[in-house]
């Protein structure tokens, strides 16, 4: 759930890609582009770029002289079907994807003459999301200016296996695995000086202190600073801890129309069958299913057992989220028109953990972004959603699936 204002200038010579085409890649595809939501066409002066995708993910943009080259560098998004999106106007002559590194791609934009970017920016639609980026023509001086920019020492790409060790298990406490969106590199969305990956962690530690003062919980944190981790990994870590809850934490930003308050996400049945398969190419086998060792199942095998666990964790993600969403409710906090949704995000897809997304407030709303910024406010909604987990484990005890508190 990105949104990036800020950009990042390399004089480093790029790697041009082997692949002249957009054709299979080595990915898991995290996310896939959409062709019939994607344009590349002038208007007047400046070239607009909207390259639609199934899902937000991690991204930075880039200029590179020699020849003149707009760079976009995501995480796992397939790239086919570029090929049919159009360039439409005199800014952009070809176009060219593949695979970056391990669990980066890449697409190269070269352009007929020197440009400066107006907007870069990634933001939630209905199907998904959508990358806007704006060219205008600039000087030959001021592009090789912002092409030669040293590279920002804080940028890593960091491999898929690097994660934080995971806190020891409780004993006897139901173990919640606390997961701030973004960070680091990945600033989610952004509002002025302010960020979601900033902001969701500042909540996260907060909402860990009000678990922990329960007693009841034991508390993983998928990341305790602006560090990125990457969607895979944060799977992971509540894997190793033996989560009993996964939370995820975001504060969105819409790419249009207007929209407030607080929404819970579940994996979406569409996006659990595509779940399967991705998870059984990509993790370590015996670290997708608690209790059960994958790594001698051939992919069909692998996809049935965690389909199984699905059918089992579903139900428990859905009491989950309603749970958390009517204490929200009854907080009488904002809560969003259509408050429990399903999309296919990635962070959700462990199969027998039952795992939602929490949207606290949308950073594109001035009234959510004055209610995130009020600690008071925070108090109240950290305090909300410990009901709604002390509810959800309740219920769930008395349907035989979790100890009770």
């Amino acid at each position: 759930m990105s949104r990036v204002t800020h950009l990042f200038g390399l004089g480093l010579a790029a790697v041009l890609l082997a692949a002249a085409g957009t054709g299979a890649q080595e990915l898991s595809a995290l996310a896939r582009l959409a062709p019939d939501q994607s344009s590349v066409e002038s208007r007047g002066a400046v070239a607009k770029i909207r390259l639609g995708i199934s899902q937000p993910v991690p991204w930075r943009v880039r200029l590179l002289a020699d020849p003149p080259r707009l760079i976009l560098d995501v995480r796992e998004v397939d790239w086919t079907g570029m090929s049919e999106v159009a360039l439409n106007g005199p800014a952009v002559i070809a176009a060219r994807a593949g695979v970056f590194r391990p669990g980066w791609s890449r697409l190269v934009l070269e352009l007929s003459a020197p440009h400066a970017i107006r907007i870069a920016e990634m933001a939630t639609t209905g199907e998904g999301a959508m990358i806007r980026i704006d060219l205008a023509p600039t000087d030959p001086e001021s592009f090789a200016r912002a092409a030669a920019r040293p590279e920002p020492q804080d940028w890593a790409l960091p491999e898929p296996s690097q994660m934080p060790e995971p806190a020891v298990r409780g004993n006897g406490q139901i173990v919640v695995v606390l997961d701030p969106g973004h960070g680091g590199i990945d600033p989610g969305a952004e509002r002025g000086d302010l960020t979601e990956a900033g902001l969701m962690l500042t909540f996260a530690r907060e909402l860990k202190e009000h678990l922990l003062r329960d007693g009841r919980f034991s508390v993983v944190m998928t990341r305790e600073e602006d560090v990125f981790v990457p969607l895979e990994a944060r799977v992971s870590i509540a894997r190793a801890a033996e989560a009993d809850v996964f939370l995820s934490l975001h504060a969105d930003a819409l790419a249009e129309g207007e929209a407030q308050g607080a929404t819970v996400y579940t994996l979406s049945a569409e996006a659990s069958d595509e779940a399967a398969a991705a998870l059984a190419e990509r993790h370590d086998r015996d670290d997708l299913l608690a209790g059960v060792d994958l790594s001698g199942q051939d992919d069909l095998v692998a996809e049935i057992l965690m389909d199984m666990a699905r059918t089992e964790t579903d139900p428990r993600t859905r009491r989950l989220a309603e749970a958390v969403m009517a204490t929200i409710k009854a907080a009488e906090l904002r809560i969003h028109r259509n408050p429990v949704q399903s999309a296919g995000f990635s962070v959700l897809k462990s199969p027998d953990i039952p795992s939602v997304l929490l949207e606290v407030g949308f950073l594109s709303s001035s009234r959510d972004l004055k209610r995130l910024n009020d600690p008071e406010w925070r108090a109240r909604m950290a305090e909300a959603i410990r009901l709604g987990l002390i509810e959800w484990v309740t219920e769930d005890a008395s349907l035989g699936d979790l100890r009770a508190p």
